[in-house]
């Protein structure tokens, strides 16, 4: 079972965790957890405003043995408004653009899609159930 936590957070909530939401999925071949602004093929949707955000953003994507992983998706610009970075523990590291990166198995941590341009992030809690 992947489970996820979201918080839209902008610059004067830093810190606040009212608003979060929370979906989850059983770890299966091919199931798929999405985040974005369109909430149509998005589990966890962002405010529609964010468009540092893309309409699909991040996948979550579980693989033939049971294991996550998460995709930062190409959106239709050639150039990303935001910066994503993933976090386990103490270690954090940038998600590229397109990128994709394995969740620990058993494992949590968060991923934050960060505004370039304004103090306001998407912050994506997972934890991955054995």
């Amino acid at each position: 079972m992947l489970e996820l936590t979201m918080a839209a957070v902008s610059g004067q909530d830093a810190g606040a965790t009212a608003g979060m939401t929370m979906a989850e999925a059983p770890s299966r071949p091919g199931a798929v957890l999405r985040v974005g602004r369109d909430g149509n093929e998005c589990g966890l949707v962002t405010p529609e405003d964010w468009l540092f955000v893309s309409r699909v953003h991040l996948e979550f994507l579980c693989g033939p043995d049971g294991t996550w992983q998460v995709t930062w998706l190409r959106g239709s610009q050639p150039d990303p408004a935001s910066e994503v970075r993933l976090a386990v523990g103490s270690h954090a590291q940038p998600l590229g653009y397109g990128a994709t990166v394995a969740l620990p198995y058993g494992g949590s941590g968060e991923l934050i899609v960060q505004d370039r341009t304004e103090p306001r992030s998407v912050n994506v809690g997972f934890y991955h159930e054995v």
